[in-house]
């Protein structure tokens, strides 16, 4: 039973993530960090055309649900893709789109 309810919570978990990632901002952002890129917020926001509360906002919640991780370095943060996987989920839906 153990182990059923440890696949339930990773499944959660995925489901969680994945909600994160369902938003045409927040996937641009990903892209942008795809190929093992760091960026702060600046760049992103003024590579996106956005405002910056909106970067900042979209990269909070990427943050918080585990799919993107921060470090700071001086007065910036620079942010990047968590795990490999993530990138392997973007070129996933990457191919779809291609069909």
């Amino acid at each position: 039973m153990a182990k059923l309810r440890l696949e339930i919570t990773k499944l959660e978990s995925a489901a969680s993530k994945l909600r994160a990632i369902a938003h045409p901002m927040r996937i641009a952002i990903i892209e942008l960090l795809n190929n093992g890129n760091k960026m702060s917020v600046t760049e992103i926001y003024k590579k996106l055309n956005i405002e910056q509360a909106s970067a900042s906002h979209h990269l909070n919640i990427l943050k918080n649900k585990g799919v993107l991780e921060s470090k700071r370095d001086g007065k910036k943060i620079f942010y990047s893709l968590k795990s490999q996987t993530l990138r392997e989920i973007i070129d996933c839906i990457n191919r779809c789109n291609d069909e």
